[in-house]
Order: structure tokens, then sequence, then C-alpha cells
């Protein structure tokens, strides 16, 4: 018994040395929380745009400087941007290794006219393009509040991503404003200097729009995936141009090499958020939004006996407990499909759907379809 507890004792002890020699700090949890690291820690913002230890609030004159014209240097000089219309500015350019742990940012004007990109270790195109307001889960323009594990979006129009994007040589952000009027942004983007392990794989994220979804036709979430990685999320903004049900249509991922069929198909589109039975409260008889760590119907924009005429939703889904892992390729797609009137029989819809895509892969990345034009981004 002796030798077994000594075995024990000495495997126990291997566990925790070899979890010390891999916690570097790089992400963190509730659980490794009071570890220490060889990790440190900066962020960047109008007060500080290159992050560097012991520059922050230096601004002698900046975006607010009227404001602080009696206060001087320290007092809230820079805390914003203007990006000029027809402009790309640089949010964010970090040397090294390590991985962005939070985004902080709340920009004015249409969100859909605001394109965020990222770039990891010097590649020429990026891993993640999609508006603003998508990529944060507001692709209609409007504010709903959201409470989830990646994505957080607080009054009035505060949006927060933590998704853990690691890089190994250099990280670039972007945002290009493509409207006709200047757009303000303040922003913070919080990031580790730590080493990046082996199988650490880079976040990407992809945007797309079809308005009207032809006629039997199935809509793409995602397509052109090379390479070993997962996918950890979706989110759609789905504009309903019928009366009734919009709902029924299934979730395909097509992986490794899958053609006709996929290995993964779910049962409907409120049963892929996580919902059921038409996100229905059957007490009021309404659709009921809701928001939790994984999944949400956050937005239900109702007609308003005018212009308004339409429904819209939007939802997201984070695989983070259950990323859908794939070896060589992936495809996603989902289906518009709903009721004919009263009757049992299923009608193909030609819906405007819009959504992103996100999955940590190993590089390089597949060619991105081009973002679509201002007049095919506008919500109308």
């Amino acid at each position: 018994m002796q030798y077994f507890l000594r075995i024990a004792a000495v495997l126990l002890a291997s566990l925790l040395a070899a979890q010390d020699s891999t916690f570097t700090g790089l992400t963190t949890s509730l659980e490794t929380i009071y570890r220490t690291a060889k990790a440190k820690t900066f962020s960047i913002s109008p007060e500080n745009f290159t992050g560097e230890k012991g520059k922050g609030a230096m601004a002698a004159q900046g975006s607010a400087s009227e404001a602080s014209s009696e206060l001087g240097q320290g007092w809230k000089v820079n805390p914003f941007v203007v990006v000029k219309p027809g402009t790309t500015f640089t949010l964010a350019d970090i040397q090294g290794q390590g991985a962005i742990q939070h985004i902080w940012m709340t920009p004015t004007g249409n969100w859909r006219f605001s394109i965020l990109r990222m770039y990891w270790d010097d590649e020429t195109t990026p891993s993640v393009e999609v508006p603003v307001g998508d990529f944060f889960a507001m692709g209609w323009g409007k504010y709903a509040p959201i409470t989830s594990h990646a994505i957080c979006v607080n009054p009035g129009s505060a949006f927060n991503s933590y998704w853990p994007m690691p890089f190994r040589k250099r990280a670039k952000l972007t945002l290009e404003n493509i409207d006709d009027r200047p757009m303000t942004v303040y922003y913070q983007i919080d990031y580790t200097q730590a080493p990046v392990p082996a199988d650490a794989a880079y976040f990407h994220a992809q945007f797309r729009r079809t308005n009207p979804l032809p006629y039997k036709q199935v809509y793409t979430i995602v397509d052109g995936i090379k390479g070993k990685g997962h996918y950890v999320g979706t989110y759609m903004a789905w504009g309903v141009h019928n009366n009734g049900w919009w709902g029924e249509g299934e979730i395909k991922f097509f992986m490794d090499g899958d053609k006709q069929f996929p290995t993964i198909a779910g049962t409907g589109t409120e049963d892929y958020f996580c919902g059921s039975y038409n996100f229905e409260n059957k007490e009021k008889h309404q659709y009921e939004t809701f928001t939790t760590p994984y999944t949400g119907l956050i937005q239900v924009i109702k007609p308003d006996g005018l212009y308004q005429s339409q429904q819209r939703f939007g939802l997201y889904r984070w695989h983070l407990t259950d990323p859908v892992r794939f070896e060589s390729d992936l495809k996603v797609t989902i289906q518009a499909l709903g009721w004919k009137g009263t009757t049992r029989k299923y009608l193909p819809l030609m819906d405007d759907i819009a959504s992103v895509a996100v999955w940590y892969q190993m590089e390089p990345h597949g060619a991105f379809p081009k973002v679509p034009s201002r007049d095919d981004l506008a919500v109308n």
C-alpha cells in the first residue's frame, strides 16, 4: 500500500510540475486566476497608442484638449479618435508574441459601415474582416444588451470582446470608415506578452450577407476553411420577409471531405440557438428574448405599423464548451424555412440574412469573400 501511495504522490507532483511549466498566463479563468505567470500586461487606447510601459496619458494636445485646457496634461486630453470618411485607422500594431485578451469600444455612426480587420504575424490578408456592429452581435445597428462569455454589450453602446486572440510575431487591428460621415471611436485593447504554445491556433471571423436569399437556396455561413482548427461561434442578423414562423431550417456542418451530406445536421434554427418552439412565451404569445453565457436571442425588432414593416432578429451561439473540430476543411450552411400558412408544409424563404462565423485555425487561412459594397451592407 505504501508503494502505491508513493507512486501516486510522484504522479501528483509530476502533474503539478507539468501544470506549472505549461501555465503562461496567456489566458486565465476562475480556476487559474490565483496563479502567477511570466507574462506582462499592456493596454492600447488613444491615451497610449503603442501600449508602451509608462507612456500612458502623456498627450498635451488631443481630441479633448478644449475640455482639459484648464487641467492640462494627464487630465483626459486624448480619450478618443475620429476616423474620417474613406480612411482606415490603425487601432493597434503590436510586436512580439502574446494574446489580445479584451477589446472595448464604443463607435458612433453606422456600425455596418465600419469594417474591423485583424492581421496576425505579418499576414497580408486579414483573419478577421467584419463590420464592427456584426462583430459585436449588433448587426441591425440598434443597441441590445448581451451578457455572454465571449461578447458583452453594455449600456449605452459599449462593445466588449473576450475572445482570446494569440499571435506569435505581430498583431495589427484596423478600422475602416466607408461612410460619408466621420466616426468617433473610444477604444481600449488589453493584451499580454507571454509565450504562445505550439498548438495555439489563430482567431478568425468572417462576415456574409445575402438579401434576398434566392428561392430554395441554402444560406452559407462560411465556406472555404482549409486547415486544422475548430469552429466556435455564430452570430446571425435575420430579417424575415414572410408572415409566419421562419425558423424550421437546419444548420449543417460539412467537414473533412463531406460532400452531399454533412457530418452534423441540426433539427431547426431555434434548436441550434438552444431555444425551442418558436422562442415563444406561451402565456404572452410573443417572442421572448434572452441572453446567456453561450446562446441568445437578443433582438426581436418588431414592425411599427408604418415604415418598419418586417420583423428582424439577432441571435448568437458560442461553441465554448462544444467546439466543432475539423482536420482539413469546413463549410457551414443553414436553411431558411418556414410554413405555408397554417398547413404542415414547408415554405422555402427568401429572407435577408447576415452572419458572422468565428473559428480558430492554424495559418494560412483560405481566401475570404470580398466584403459587400456599402449598398449591399446597408440596413434599410
